[in-house]
């Protein structure tokens, strides 16, 4: 009861917010729902999803909780898509097993872009920052190498710098390039033992290189990864997706409300999604300020920001009109 209730009864209160008028009360081993019917039954499902996710050994926080109150009423609005699938389906799912931590999707959206890179051999993960792109590519990409579906990982991302010209960088080749690629660097140091990265690394089994390098290459049995893809030119994007080998698994991620690009021209991601959607074997999957799993406030301000920009677009069109 304890691990279900939360620390200082958080997961209880979060439930309480997400269905107003609930009142939840706790004595022992009994939970006492009262309030309007339809808040009840909802929080009823929460904590039985709860329950049964603790079940399976993963621990019940207030963020869980208040996800998996999302899925449950998005569930009741609509008995069909994904949310059918229930919060303990979507949420107790292990991607890797490393370092004595299990990596699983936090959110519904995050469960989703998930099962579309197992089912497809290119996916397209576009969403705001912290809302596990990368990170869960990365998660699936050494999966896939450990279980043998790929015989090499290849991480790459494009050079540009996030609105700042750091100019000319010191150093050989490999350290000009490091600083771009650090964060592909971040996340595979968390999945991988980083004594053995170094022997992968000059093996060729891990290859992180930054996207200029991928011309006139094919890649066959490798789980590939696009990072910062927002900042691909058209043409880079046409470069790289036409890399894709036999027994190969692409993944593309970027945002495309923070393109770096100098001048105006168009983003290989937004061209990308104009221009590919609804081929067979390529999933678009769009993640929102609701997956974020960092800290609640990166959510409200990626939330802030939107609503800002709606307003100007609406203000734009307004004075052209």
């Amino acid at each position: 009861m304890p691990e279900l209730t939360g620390v200082g009864d958080g997961v209880m209160r979060e439930l309480e917010a997400a269905f107003p008028g609930l009142d939840i009360m706790v004595r022992g081993n009994r939970i006492t729902l009262t309030g309007d019917e339809e808040a009840v039954a909802g929080a009823a499902s929460v904590i039985d999803a709860l329950a049964s996710i603790l079940t399976e050994g993963v621990p019940v926080t207030a963020d869980l909780a208040r996800e998996s109150a999302r899925i449950v009423r998005a569930g009741r609005q609509s008995a069909a898509g994904p949310h059918a699938a229930g919060p303990a389906a979507l949420l107790t799912r292990s991607i890797l097993s490393s370092r004595g931590r299990t990596i699983r999707p936090k959110t519904e959206g995050q469960a989703a872009y998930v099962h579309a890179i197992e089912r497809n051999t290119v996916t397209f993960g576009i969403g705001p920052a912290g809302t596990g792109k990368t990170y869960l590519a990365m998660a699936q990409a050494v999966a896939a190498l450990q279980s043998r579906r790929v015989s090499r990982i290849v991480l790459t991302r494009p050079a540009v710098e996030a609105g700042e010209r750091l100019g000319f960088l010191p150093g050989s080749l490999a350290d000009k390039i490091d600083p771009y690629l650090r964060p592909l660097y971040d996340a595979l140091h968390d999945m991988v033992d980083p004594e053995s990265i170094p022997r992968l690394m000059e093996a060729g089994t891990i290859e992180v290189a930054p996207l200029a390098y991928m011309r006139g290459r094919t890649l066959n049995d490798a789980f590939i990864i696009l990072d910062e893809a927002q900042n691909t030119t058209r043409e880079q994007m046409k470069m790289f997706l036409t890399r894709l080998g036999f027994g190969s698994t692409m993944v593309v991620t970027g945002d495309v409300t923070q393109v770096d690009l100098p001048g105006t021209g168009q983003s290989g991601l937004r061209a990308a999604r104009d221009i590919l959607d609804g081929i067979d074997d390529i999933a678009f999957c769009h993640l929102g300020a609701h997956d974020v799993v960092r800290h609640r406030l990166v959510s409200d301000i990626i939330t802030a920001y939107a609503q800002s920009e709606d307003a100007r677009t609406h203000s734009r069109k307004g004075g052209r009109s």
